[in-house]
């Protein structure tokens, strides 16, 4: 058996190679062709309402309007036009990351373990513990619940330490929750798939984190400030594709460690088993003395 680190940093390199292969490139370009397009519909539509609103709901505070009304007398006007749509694109960016993640474990996911299992494991059963219908409740639902904990954290983003760990901790739950269970929904059985998670759950929530942070990552291409507005219909194209890639390698790392602890543990089923079937008597019992066999008397 393979320790739980050496079991990571196999799944990693594993992962990292399979992002090379046709299949997954193919895969990786249908969540870009759905939500690019769905995004750039969103801003010709709904931009210029969505930005009058949040201009009004930032004026509307008297805290912001303060320091609005200081930059306008320290020169700075050109900021007072800025501010609300860069915050628009700050409450945009979240959602979109959140998309990308769902678009990845719905239709990405799934394929995927089925690439791991037949090129590692082409005699893994496949059990069917989890409906498709459940894998998109569980989803959706752990997705609910990730972003309540980020309008919770947001007041304590003004905290500079925290807000470069907080967000990616909650990206890092929530993908270990969606890719673990996805990609065990298949081949497992609800019993195997809880023991798994039950049994790797701090590996998996450590692995969780680390793609976590790789998350947060393509978010470093909207740091162009206020530049940023001009470059957003290109900025948001190359995020989907971004945050795409990082969640297929995410979903390949995490199909690669359940996978083999599955296959592991039906592995130690069938040893002990064997074991079972070669001395059936419980620890310590031991076997009756055999009967003297007494030969029969020939008649007189």
């Amino acid at each position: 058996m393979l320790s739980t680190l050496s079991r990571v940093a196999d799944a990693f390199w594993r992962a990292a190679a399979y992002c090379l292969h046709p299949r997954v490139i193919g895969l990786s370009l249908l969540p870009l062709l759905i939500a690019g397009p769905l995004a750039w519909g969103l801003m010709y539509f709904f931009w210029e309402p969505a930005l009058d609103s949040v201009r009004a709901s930032l004026e509307s505070w008297r805290l912001v309007e303060t320091v609005l009304t200081w930059l306008d007398h320290v020169g700075l006007q050109g900021l007072r036009t800025a501010i609300a749509p860069l915050v628009l694109l700050a409450m945009a960016v979240p959602a979109l990351l959140v998309f990308s993640l769902l678009l990845v474990a719905v239709f990405m996911t799934p394929a995927m373990s089925n690439l791991v299992a037949q090129r590692r494991f082409p005699g893994l059963e496949r059990k069917k513990g989890a409906p498709f219908w459940v894998s998109v409740a569980w989803s959706l639902g752990h997705t609910l619940l990730a972003m309540l904990a980020l309008l919770l954290s947001m007041p304590f983003w003004l905290i500079p330490p925290l807000a470069l760990f907080l967000p990616p901790l909650i990206w890092g739950w929530l993908g270990y929750r969606v890719f673990a269970f996805d990609v065990l929904a298949e081949h497992a059985s609800r019993i195997e798939r809880r023991r798994i998670l039950s049994e790797h759950k701090l590996p998996l929530l450590g692995l969780g984190l680390l793609t976590g942070f790789l998350g947060a990552a393509p978010t470093a291409i909207w740091a162009f400030g206020v530049l940023s507005l001009a470059l957003a219909p290109f900025l948001i194209l190359g995020s989907v594709f971004l945050y795409t890639l990082v969640f297929a390698f995410s979903s390949l790392w995490f199909a690669h460690y359940c996978l083999q602890a599955l296959h592991e543990l039906r592995q130690s089923r069938a040893t002990e088993g064997r074991a079972e079937l070669l001395d059936p008597l419980p620890a310590g019992q031991t076997p009756p003395p055999a009967l003297e066999v007494v030969p029969e008397l020939p008649p007189r």
